[in-house]
C-alpha cells in the first residue's frame, strides 16, 4: 500500500467520479482505476461498487475514508513542516485563465510564487487548494463552497461581460433579451454552466444548451451566427479576433459582472501564502458593487 494510493481513494471517494478524480489528481483515466484495484488487493477488501453509469462507496470503503483521509492530512502537514524548515517551499498558485498583469511585481518582495502550469476550471482549482495541491488559486467561487470546503477568498479582479451579435448595431442591448450558452460538458464547465443558469433565471436571459465546447473559440462565434439573440461572452474570453460578420455589444439593465477570486485554506499558517494574499489585496472594487451591476446570489463579494 502507497500513500499515493490512498490519495486516489480519497479522491474517487470525494467526487464518486473516476474521470472527475483522475482530473484532480493528473492522472489518466485508466491508471487511476488500476492503482484503486492494487489497493483493493493490498487492503483485501473492495473498496468501490461500480459500473458504467455510477460509482459508490462499498461498507469498508466507507469505513476505511476517514483513516485514509487522516493519514494523507498527517502527510501532507509532514512535507509542508519539513519544507518552511528549510526555507525552501514556494507558494504555489493556480489560475484558470486569468492572472493580476502585476502578480510578479506586487509578490516578489514578500514571496517565491510559483504559478502552476496546468490551467484549469474553476471548480478544480478550489479542490486543489482545499486538498492541499495549490496553495491559493485565482478562480470563480461560491461561499457555499468557501463553506463546504474550508476556505477563505478576498476579491482580486472582475469581468463585465459582454455580448456578442450578428449585424451591426453596436448599441447596449438589456440582459432580457441576450442569450448565455450552457454546455454538457461538466468537467470544463461546471461553475459557468452554475454561473449561466442563475444568470438566465434572474436577468431574463435565454439558456442555450450546447454540446460541443463552444463556449469560447470558433465554435462560440458559429453559435452566436446561430442564435437569434445576442449571446453573452464567457469571462475565458476569446483568443480569436471578433469576425467582420460579428459586433460586441455592452450588456445592461443590469450590467453583468464575473468576479476572480483569490482562494486560500482557512487554517493556512504559512507566512509566505499569507504575505502573497495581502500583496494581492485589491484597492478597488472593479464595478462590481455599482448600482446596476449583477452578481449571483451566492457571490461572496456581492454586498
Amino acid at each position: 500500500m502507497e500513500l499515493r494510493q490512498l490519495r486516489y481513494f480519497v479522491a474517487v471517494a470525494e467526487e464518486l467520479n473516476f474521470g472527475r478524480a483522475a482530473g484532480r489528481m493528473l492522472i489518466a483515466g485508466p491508471s487511476l482505476s488500476q492503482q484503486i484495484k492494487a489497493l483493493e488487493r493490498d487492503l483485501g477488501v473492495r473498496l468501490f461498487d461500480r459500473d458504467r453509469r455510477s460509482v459508490s462507496l462499498t461498507p469498508a470503503g466507507a469505513a476505511l475514508l476517514a483513516d485514509a483521509r487522516a493519514l494523507v492530512e498527517r502527510a501532507d502537514e509532514l512535507r509542508h513542516r519539513a519544507r518552511r524548515l528549510s526555507g525552501s517551499e514556494p507558494v504555489r498558485l493556480g489560475y484558470v485563465n486569468w492572472l493580476p498583469p502585476d502578480l510578479g511585481a506586487r509578490t516578489a518582495a514578500v514571496a517565491q510564487v510559483h504559478v502552476d502550469a496546468w490551467v484549469a476550471p474553476s471548480h478544480t482549482q478550489v479542490a486543489r487548494v482545499a486538498d492541499g495541491g495549490l496553495d491559493l488559486a485565482v478562480c470563480w467561487v461560491r461561499g457555499r463552497d468557501l463553506e463546504q470546503r474550508g476556505l477563505r477568498a478576498q476579491l482580486i479582479g472582475a469581468d463585465r461581460l459582454y455580448a456578442v451579435a450578428t449585424g451591426q448595431d453596436t448599441g447596449d442591448v438589456p440582459a432580457a433579451e441576450t442569450g448565455v450558452l450552457l454546455d454538457d460538458d461538466l468537467t470544463s464547465w461546471s461553475s459557468w454552466n452554475v454561473y449561466a443558469e442563475e444568470l438566465a433565471g434572474r436577468t431574463g436571459a435565454r439558456a442555450v444548451r450546447i454540446s460541443d465546447g463552444g463556449i469560447t473559440g470558433p465554435a462560440f462565434f458559429d453559435h452566436v451566427r446561430r442564435c437569434r439573440r445576442p449571446v453573452i461572452n464567457s469571462p475565458k474570453g476569446q483568443t480569436a479576433p471578433l469576425p467582420p460578420d460579428l459586433v460586441r455589444r455592452q450588456v445592461v439593465a443590469p450590467e453583468v459582472y464575473w468576479t476572480w477570486s483569490l482562494v486560500w485554506r482557512r487554517g493556512e499558517d504559512r507566512t509566505s501564502v499569507l504575505d502573497v494574499v495581502r500583496a494581492l489585496r485589491p484597492d478597488d472594487d472593479f464595478g462590481i458593487h455599482g448600482a446596476d451591476a449583477w452578481l449571483p446570489e451566492d457571490d461572496p463579494h456581492r454586498r
